[in-house]
């Protein structure tokens, strides 16, 4: 008997159980991971490659059925024994319909456990070999990325041609979008994984510090340098480097980057000497870059460098077909955080969440879930949500405006609510100072 990376990860409210599981489960060269809640064996799940999960049923907080359905969404290939000393016609049937393969009582022998062990691979096996297809339709991750719209595969479908490669990859898309969990997916689902992964907000360093945390200085190079140091480049050398908001950068940061995307080499500021480095660079921006070219505030040669391949993110209203599944995602993250159990929603409103168009796309979305979760108990009804997201009665002669017209005074609700506090403003926001001053000017 033998599993393909030999992780098996126990969960039970009940260190004596834990302690015998472990016992024989070591007798037979098997590594174990040991939880004494659901919460701790998602995180576990989230951070480790297991091969069979075995769970008790009864706990309090959050039951083992509870967690037996979450691995059966999101890790279907993964086998699932129930061990439980509360057994019943009904929970068996429950746990089975689940997605358990087997089901154990307590208290049972090490024979007992070992055949139950046994059938358990075994049908995981031959579901993974027969139905690949299915096992792959079921689960909607890639990566951190959730969806199953037209719009999310095509992304994905790019994804997997630039991922083993370093070729320069440019991602587009309003501001919520998600752009930085598609450059997380290029790196960590390709062969450069193990590799660093560098993100850099653009727009949240100031613009004098940028270049010498990009690049690096030496000692003198300017007021405070005392010692040499190296840059983010240097520090992603092997890996990727994510330029998140690449049109906050200044023309000397745009000049230089030029030069790394040409030569393939930095050089530190106060340096003469070039280092040589081996970097993926994806860059993304929710503003217009070829607007700024004809402005002249970005380089029309550091745009063609970037966009050898280009990926646009579609805005959320744009694929609404995804929102179910992202707000599943939200309910689990923030039920488990908040209230230490699985929070549910009401189907209507659930149509609410669908019907609107959200302007802040996924990340707008993942607020209102998390508001809502903590306003609930249990389940999130209508009255949880916003007033905003709901119907009002508007007059019939009210004229539609264009989308950065009402970001516009959006933003300048924000500030006015803030005493014009533009560091507050762009923390509600979740935008930058710069952005906002781009917006207002608009």
């Amino acid at each position: 008997m033998q599993l393909r990376k030999e992780n098996i990860l126990i969960v039970d409210d009940d260190v004596n159980i834990l302690e015998l599981l472990q016992r024989h489960l070591q007798s037979w060269n098997f590594h174990v991971f040991k939880a004494i809640s659901v919460k701790e064996a998602v995180v576990i799940l989230k951070d480790t490659t297991i091969d069979l999960l075995i769970t008790d049923l009864k706990m309090p907080d959050i039951d083992g059925s509870e967690l037996i359905k979450f691995v059966s969404e999101h890790y279907p290939n993964l086998p699932k024994l129930v061990v439980t000393g509360y057994p019943s016609v009904q929970d068996s049937l429950a746990a089975i319909k689940s997605g358990a393969v087997d089901y154990l009582t307590k208290p049972f022998t090490k024979d007992e456990l070992k055949t139950a062990l046994d059938a358990s691979i075994m049908t995981s096996q031959d579901q993974r070999s027969i139905t690949p297809k299915i096992s792959e339709e079921k689960n909607k991750a890639y990566g951190e990325i959730i969806g199953h719209s037209e719009k999310i595969n095509k992304v994905i479908q790019v994804i997997e041609r630039v991922k083993n490669n370093k070729a320069t990859i440019y991602i587009k898309g309003e501001s919520g979008t998600g752009k930085e969990l598609v450059a997380r997916a290029i790196h960590y689902q390709g062969k450069f994984s193990r590799a660093p992964f560098i993100a850099v907000n653009c727009g949240a360093i100031p613009e004098n510090l940028l270049e010498a945390e990009l690049f690096g200085y030496i000692k003198g190079a300017f007021t405070g340098a005392e010692t040499n140091r190296e840059g983010l480049f240097q520090a992603a050398h092997g890996g990727t480097i994510f330029l998140d908001e690449i049109g906050n950068a200044s023309l000397t940061v745009q000049s230089r980057l030029l030069r790394v995307l040409q030569e393939k080499e930095v050089v530190k500021v106060g340096a003469t000497k070039a280092e040589k480095i081996d970097v993926r660079i994806i860059a993304a921006t929710n503003s217009d870059l070829k607007d700024m070219i004809s402005k002249q505030t970005f380089r029309e040669d550091l745009y063609y460098r970037l966009t050898v391949v280009e990926i646009e993110i579609a805005p959320l209203r744009e694929r609404k077909d995804d929102i179910t599944l992202l707000v599943d995602k939200f309910l689990f993250k923030y039920g488990v955080e908040y209230k230490d159990r699985f929070v549910k929603i009401t189907p209507d409103a659930l149509k609410i969440l669908e019907r609107y168009d959200w302007p802040g796309n996924i990340r707008e979305l993942e607020n209102i879930i998390q508001r809502a979760v903590i306003m609930c108990d249990k389940i999130i009804e209508v009255s949880h949500l916003p007033d905003h997201l709901k119907y009002s009665l508007k007059s019939t002669s009210e004229t539609l405006q264009p989308l950065k017209v009402i970001e516009k005074q959006y933003i300048e609700k924000v500030l006015r609510a803030t005493g014009n506090n533009k560091t507050k403003a762009a923390e509600i926001l979740q935008i930058d100072r710069k952005t906002i001053r781009q917006k207002l000017l608009e």
